[in-house]
């Protein structure tokens, strides 16, 4: 019954807001039907209205996709601090972490959904419906751990919620193994889907044993840089009590994964240029271009530059704890590696091809509209749950359980608001 209330309550709140909070769900929901035109006309006429080709056939799609799944897997960063070390500023924020994560999984999956030039074929990967080809197909145990990871976050993410609700401390019998869990699983989800590049022999470009850790590494700066400024959002306009020493913290440790990153990058570039096989192919073609073909290349250099002022902000305190430059370097890290993953790892990887051919790729506008959209959801998503989980932490939704209990004739929800954020 109380649930009930609480979903209840929560379908209060988020139809419920300011001038602003609308006018940006109104441009959520515009670019989310920009996004069902985009995909409409792909579906009418195949994946031919995409700038995808034999020589190039991942491309814009599976780089946000790799990209969305180091977000999600960042949200370790505050599970850590949170429940292993006790740290109290981060546990206060950890289940934004947690709702993140959500979003970017559910973001992932669309972009593996339209992806597919057969849709209707998805079943295929349904539990007891379709045939996984476990454990042979390494595709089949990207979509397990993302799934299990999805659904892991979700109910840690609705338990804490829902405690903050009756106004109770979280289930630690029941909570605290799943976050445990969480831990080892967020590094599986980037470890799989490395693996998933890992395992096509025919693409050099991604045959490194290092490819693993350059993506968690990698993963634990974007995510985090993405938490650093929604938490200076919800601190001035949810009026939320984040401290500053929890922002600090997070910047300082995506300092140190900044550093593993960018150290496994030069050491894959020594390998490369020093050992001047005839691999080098690729990487020529990203950094310098082949044969007069050098369309990404000023997308490589401008990635590496990024991570590399990026990286010197956060590294100094001054800097780091300046909301100027803290700003800086995290849309500086977000630009670094989403450029590193969404051009800088999937294109290289087919160009040239097996063949010899060069095909110089660039997403197509149908591709971009998708994309768009895909964000929009992710957003709107983000932001409905959050907004809930803003009403709880600020101590405007909640209903006292006990209280209910000795006078059963008052409703519980009466201390649910609106709110105004």
């Amino acid at each position: 019954m109380l649930f009930y209330k609480f979903f209840l309550g929560s379908l209060r709140i988020v139809t419920h807001g300011g001038k602003a909070y609308f006018a940006w769900l109104a441009f959520l929901f515009l670019i989310i039907g920009v996004g069902v035109l985009g995909y409409g006309e792909q579906l009418s006429h195949g994946l031919i209205r995409t700038h995808m080709r034999d020589q190039v056939s991942w491309a814009f799609y599976i780089g946000n996709f790799t990209f969305l799944v180091g977000v999600a897997a960042a949200a370790v960063v505050l599970v850590i601090p949170a429940y292993i070390y006790h740290w109290p500023p981060i546990k206060e924020i950890v289940v934004l972490g947690e709702l993140l994560a959500v979003s970017a999984i559910t973001m992932c999956l669309l972009f593996v959904t339209v992806d597919i030039g057969r849709p209707e074929r998805f079943w295929h990967m349904i539990p007891f419906l379709g045939r996984w080809n476990v454990p042979s197909s390494l595709l089949a145990w990207d979509v397990l751990v993302l799934n299990l990871y999805y659904i892991l976050n979700f109910v840690i993410a609705t338990h804490i919620v829902y405690r903050g609700f009756t106004r109770r401390e979280y289930s630690k019998s029941f909570a605290l193994p799943l976050i445990l869990f969480s831990v080892p699983l967020a590094v599986s989800i980037h470890t799989v889907t490395a693996f998933v590049y890992n395992g096509l022999p025919a693409r050099p470009f991604w045959n490194s044993a290092i490819l693993a850790p350059r993506f968690l590494a990698s993963a634990f700066c974007s995510g985090p840089a993405i938490m650093l400024v929604m938490l200076q959002l919800l601190r001035k306009y949810a009026r939320l009590d984040i401290k500053d020493e929890a922002i600090w913290k997070i910047a300082e440790l995506m300092a140190y994964a900044m550093f593993l990153n960018l150290f496994l990058f030069g050491a894959e570039i020594f390998r490369e240029y020093y050992s001047a096989t005839e691999h080098l192919l690729f990487t020529e073609y990203l950094f310098v271009g082949i044969r007069g073909h050098n369309a990404i290349v000023p997308f490589a250099w401008l990635s590496l530059f990024c991570s590399i002022v990026a990286f010197l902000l956060f590294l100094v305190p001054a800097t780091r704890k300046n909301p100027v430059t803290l700003n800086i370097g995290a849309f500086l890290i977000y630009a670094g590696v989403y450029i590193e993953k969404g051009i800088a790892l999937v294109i290289p990887g087919f160009t040239p091809s097996t063949l010899g051919d060069i095909y110089e790729y660039g997403p197509s506008r149908v591709e971009v509209m998708v994309t768009i959209g895909i964000y929009g959801v992710g957003f709107l998503l983000f932001t409905l749950m959050v907004k809930v989980a803003t009403a709880i932490m600020r101590g405007e939704f909640h209903v006292d359980v006990e209280a209910s209990l000795r006078q059963p004739g008052i409703s519980p929800i009466a201390g649910a608001a609106p709110g105004g954020s």
